[in-house]
């Protein structure tokens, strides 16, 4: 690639860091809860508040304008409050059956309301696979100071996200609101949610907070190695997704997530060879060291 590519090609692939770093972390939570859908039914409901808001005629039909923005975020934050609400024990109906009902509705919803917009197919298009080479620096920096907050107000109360994340029902039982904390998870999470939408699309976010999140899961039970392994992974199939989109001449966003499920398969695939490996050479005790140690 020459250098005129690289310049162009530099503001995505510093966006798709931006998504890595703030993705990655979430999906550790969303992971240790078992709601593997919340970020793709609250991404569906933000594109479905974009969708709406783009008919209103105050909006002007702009569907990267601000008005937009905050009619999304908006819709987000109403997820965010049915999904904070639902999580208890005991419950009769799983919250993963209400989060997979939220997407469908979202998902129906917003074809219906695109289908009284003039350029409906294009704009469904751009809510699920994003165009991510057309960010600009100006949204970059946008992004990495709003997710900037979001990151140093998880990580100023990083014990009760992951007490509940981790073990809801000792959270529960240790007395701590925890609807309150679920919401507040919810509602930053929104946020996140809605600019990224705005950015990559449904379905490269979905990737985002997930496959990282999985994949660090294969190879590490710690936190810390396990986002390690996450932003890791997720700076690697970034760069190798928008490479391979522009070498290919491939619609980038369906590139990233395609690479993101191969990734996921290879890294798969060499775990039990690397694992067999390191059980071959771990020492095998004997019976003089397990009664010393008796």
């Amino acid at each position: 690639m020459d250098l005129e590519i690289l310049k162009f090609l530099a503001a995505p692939f510093a966006a798709s860091l931006i998504l890595t770093g703030i993705h990655s972390y979430l999906g550790v939570h969303v992971v240790e809860r078992g709601v593997i859908f919340v970020d793709l039914s609250l991404a569906q409901i933000a594109a479905l508040g974009a969708s709406i808001a783009i008919l209103l005629p105050f909006t002007g039909g702009d569907p990267h304008g601000p008005n937009v923005y905050w009619i999304s975020l908006f819709f987000t934050f109403i997820g965010a409050a049915v999904f904070s609400t639902i999580r208890v024990r005991r419950a009769r109906i799983p919250q993963e059956a209400i989060i997979g009902i939220c997407y469908a509705v979202a998902s129906a919803a917003s074809i219906l309301a695109m289908s009284k917009a003039t350029s409906e197919s294009e704009h469904l298009k751009e809510m699920l696979v994003g165009n991510i080479l057309a960010v600009s620096w100006e949204e970059v920096f946008h992004t990495a100071w709003l997710y900037g907050i979001i990151g140093v107000f998880h990580y100023v109360f990083r014990k009760k996200f992951l007490a509940i994340s981790m073990d809801h029902a000792a959270a529960e039982a240790s007395g701590m609101s925890v609807r309150f904390w679920d919401f507040l998870f919810y509602a930053s999470f929104g946020f996140v949610v809605t600019s990224s939408v705005s950015i990559a699309g449904v379905l490269l976010v979905f990737c985002y907070l997930i496959v990282p999140s999985v994949a660090a899961m294969l190879y590490a039970d710690r936190i810390g190695p396990r986002l390690a392994i996450g932003w890791s992974m997720g700076t690697i199939v970034s760069a190798l997704g928008i490479y391979l989109s522009v070498k290919l001449d491939l619609p980038t966003g369906a590139t990233m997530v395609c690479t993101f499920g191969l990734v996921l398969i290879v890294m798969a695939a060499v775990r039990p060879l690397l694992f067999r490996g390191a059980r071959a050479e771990a020492p095998v005790p004997t019976p003089v060291a397990v009664g010393e140690r008796r």
